[in-house]
C-alpha cells in the first residue's frame, strides 16, 4: 500500500508545545515555542521590568544570569548606544525601580572599551541620583572590577558636582545600604573639596562634629611611619548642624522645634521620636511625595491621618498635584502598590497596621492615571486583549503585591483612557468581548474579567478574531502572563 506522504504537510493548527514547522521558533521557560527576541529587546525589557522575582516561569538567578550576557553583548556590540539607553530609560522614570539601570551602568564601566568606560563613568550623576543609588553602584562594581583611577575620579565628581547644601542632604538622608557608607566611598574616592562648604562635610563625613579642629593624623609605614597635618575647617551646612541638635534634644517640643527650623528629613531624626504624631506633622509639611506615598500607612496609624484631618487634606492635595507627581518621577506601579497597600490596611513587611482613609484611597487612584499623563497616543485603532486564564491570579508582578490580574487590567484601562480608538476582548482558549469603560474603576474591571470563565492560554486569539471578524485594527495589546 502507497504511503500517503502530502497528510503530515496539510495546513493545520500546531499546538503549542511543539515549534510550527520551519519558523525558527525555540522552547521557552514554560514548555512552549515563540521566536526569541533579540539582545537589544531583551535590554530594554531588563532595564524597565529588571528580574526581582523572576518572572512566572524562570527564576531570578536564571533570569539574572540571561540578562547579564545580554547586556555584557550589547555592551561589546555598541557601549556608546548601551550607555545611552540605560540613561534615557533611568532619566524618564520609566522604570518601576532604577537597580537595573544601576546594574547595567556596572555593566558597561566594567566590560566596555575605554571610550564605552569613560562614557559610563561619566553619565554616573544622571543614573545615581542619590546616595542609596551611588551605595548600589560601588557593590555591583566592586564585584566585577576594582577601583582604579577612572572609578575614582567619578565617584568624586559625583560628590563635588553637587553645591554643599545639596551633598548634606546627600550624607544624611541615605546614609548607608549594602555594607557601604558615604565614609568609605570619600575614603576610596579622595575628592579634592571643591569650596571650603565641601571640606567642612567631607572632613564631618569622616570624622564626625568632633574631628572639624585642626588635628595630625600619623599613619604607620613598614619603615617610619607617616604624619599629616590638617587645618580647622569652616561650619558645615545648616542640615548637618540640626542633626547634630536633633541627636541632643530631650523633649517632644524641642524636636518638633529643630525639624522646623533646620528642614530636617524623617531619616534625620532619632528613633525614639518616631512615634510621636507632632513629629509627623513637623515632617510632613516638607516631605518629599515618594516619602509620603511611602508612609502613608505609618502617618495613620499613629493617628496623624484621620477622615477630616489636617493632614489628609495636605496629602490628598499633593496627590492631586499632577506636575509634583511628574517632577517626582512617581512610576504609576509604585503608585498602584501604594494604593493596594494602603486600601489593605497593612505593610507587606512588618506588623504595621492602620485603618485606611477613603478619601486618600480615592487621591491614591486618582494620582495612577495621573502619572500617565504624559503618554503620547497613537491615535490608532486598538485591540486591548487580557489574558483571563486562572494562572493571571498566581503570581505577583515585579516584586509588588499586584497580581497578573491588577496589572493588566490596570495598564489596559490606561491604555484606553489614552487612545481614543479602541476595543476590549477577553481571551483564554476562546475570545469574548467584554464590556469595560476607561472611566471604570480598577476593582470593578478586575471583579468584571475575574467572572469569565477560565480556561488555557492561546494568545493568537486576539488576532485570528480580528481576521475572522474583519476588525480594522491597527495595534494589538497583548497582556498576559504567558512566555510569547
Amino acid at each position: 500500500m502507497a504511503t500517503n506522504y502530502a497528510k503530515w504537510f496539510k495546513r493545520k493548527a500546531t499546538p503549542q508545545n511543539k515549534p510550527i514547522p520551519g519558523s525558527k521558533q525555540r522552547k521557552n521557560s514554560a514548555g512552549g515555542y515563540d521566536w526569541g527576541i533579540d539582545d537589544w529587546q531583551r535590554f530594554d525589557r531588563f532595564l524597565i521590568l529588571g528580574a526581582e522575582g523572576g518572572t512566572y516561569y524562570i527564576g531570578e538567578q536564571k533570569l539574572t544570569e540571561q540578562n547579564h550576557d545580554a547586556i555584557i553583548r550589547c555592551v561589546v556590540a555598541d557601549g556608546l548606544r548601551t550607555v545611552n539607553r540605560i540613561v534615557e530609560i533611568s532619566d524618564s522614570g520609566r522604570a518601576p525601580k532604577n537597580d537595573p539601570a544601576i546594574f547595567a551602568l556596572a555593566l558597561a564601566a566594567t566590560h566596555g572599551n575605554d571610550v564605552t568606560r569613560a562614557e559610563a563613568m561619566a553619565r554616573l550623576p544622571e543614573v545615581c541620583r542619590i546616595g542609596t543609588h551611588l551605595f548600589h553602584f560601588a557593590e555591583y562594581v566592586n564585584a566585577m572590577r576594582g577601583w582604579g583611577r577612572g572609578l575614582r575620579k567619578a565617584v568624586a565628581r559625583w560628590y563635588n558636582q553637587r553645591d554643599a547644601d545639596k551633598l548634606a542632604l546627600q550624607v544624611i538622608k541615605y546614609q548607608q545600604r549594602d555594607r557601604w557608607s558615604h565614609r568609605d566611598m570619600l575614603r576610596l574616592a579622595h575628592p579634592k573639596a571643591e569650596t571650603p562648604a565641601h571640606d567642612a562635610v567631607y572632613r564631618w563625613v569622616q570624622s564626625g562634629k568632633d574631628g572639624m579642629g585642626a588635628r595630625e593624623v600619623t599613619r604607620r609605614l613598614p619603615f617610619n611611619d607617616s604624619t599629616a597635618k590638617y587645618a580647622a575647617v569652616g561650619e558645615v551646612p545648616r542640615l548637618i548642624e540640626g542633626f547634630e541638635k536633633a541627636k541632643r534634644v530631650t523633649g517632644k517640643k524641642e524636636i518638633v522645634k529643630v525639624i522646623a527650623d533646620y528642614g530636617l528629613p524623617r531619616e534625620a531624626i532619632p528613633t525614639q521620636w518616631l512615634n510621636e504624631v507632632a513629629v509627623w506633622d513637623a515632617l510632613l509639611e516638607r516631605m518629599p511625595m515618594t516619602a509620603m506615598i511611602r508612609n502613608l500607612g505609618k502617618m495613620t496609624s499613629i493617628g496623624l491621618v484621620g477622615r477630616f484631618s489636617d493632614a489628609a487634606k495636605l496629602i490628598v492635595q499633593q496627590l492631586r498635584d499632577q506636575d509634583a507627581l511628574r517632577k517626582a518621577r512617581i512610576h504609576p506601579l509604585a503608585v498602584l502598590t501604594a494604593h493596594k497597600v494602603y486600601s489593605k490596611g497593612s505593610g507587606m513587611k512588618g506588623s504595621l497596621s492602620w485603618k485606611s482613609v477613603s478619601k486618600i484611597v480615592d487621591a491614591l487612584d486618582d494620582a495612577f492615571y495621573a502619572t500617565f499623563a504624559n503618554v503620547k497616543p497613537t491615535k490608532q485603532p486598538t485591540l486591548l486583549a487580557l489574558d483571563v486564564s486562572g494562572s493571571m491570579d498566581w503570581c505577583t508582578v515585579a516584586g509588588s503585591p499586584l497580581s497578573a490580574r491588577e496589572a493588566s487590567a490596570a495598564m489596559a484601562l490606561i491604555t484606553a483612557a489614552t487612545e481614543p480608538d479602541h476595543e476590549f476582548v477577553a481571551f483564554s482558549t476562546r475570545i469574548k468581548p467584554v464590556d469595560i469603560s476607561p472611566r471604570m474603576r480598577l476593582a470593578d474591571v478586575v471583579q468584571r474579567i475575574s467572572r469569565i470563565p477560565m480556561g488555557g492560554t492561546d494568545c493568537a486569539l486576539p488576532m485570528i478574531w480580528a481576521e475572522q471578524e474583519n476588525v480594522n485594527v491597527s495595534a494589538f495589546v497583548v497582556y498576559t502572563d504567558n512566555e510569547t
